[in-house]
């Protein structure tokens, strides 16, 4: 997966923008960021909880590992290049998800179950 698929994901949320934050860019949904990535390569940063985390490092640690700001636990740096682009989406997603609006989950539900 490349960092314009990626983004390509993540903007695909409902209510999701793409912002400057510091040095990276970041996908935000009502504001709060739900990701980060360097505009010239290196890791994703998708912020989700330890359980996510664990699943995906699990799954494969070459393209996953844990991230932290100082000593407290963020969420899951990302190989973009090594890892399965069906993971990615499913953790952009889920941190999606979890800064969302119930009316924004309910319109990405919504889509998904067609008319």
């Amino acid at each position: 997966m490349t960092l314009d698929e990626a983004r390509a994901v993540a903007l695909s949320l409902p209510g999701s923008t793409e912002e400057p934050h510091f040095e990276r860019t970041s996908f935000r949904v009502r504001g709060k960021i739900f990701a980060t990535a360097p505009p010239e390569g290196g890791p994703l940063h998708v912020f989700v909880d330890e359980h996510a985390v664990g699943v995906a490092v699990g799954m494969d640690p070459q393209a996953f590992e844990e991230l932290h700001w100082g000593k407290m636990f963020a969420g899951v740096a990302v190989n973009l290049a090594r890892a399965d682009p069906e993971i990615v989406r499913d953790l952009l997603e889920e941190s999606w998800r979890h800064r969302a609006t119930k009316r924004l989950i309910r319109e990405l539900d919504e889509r998904r179950e067609g008319p």
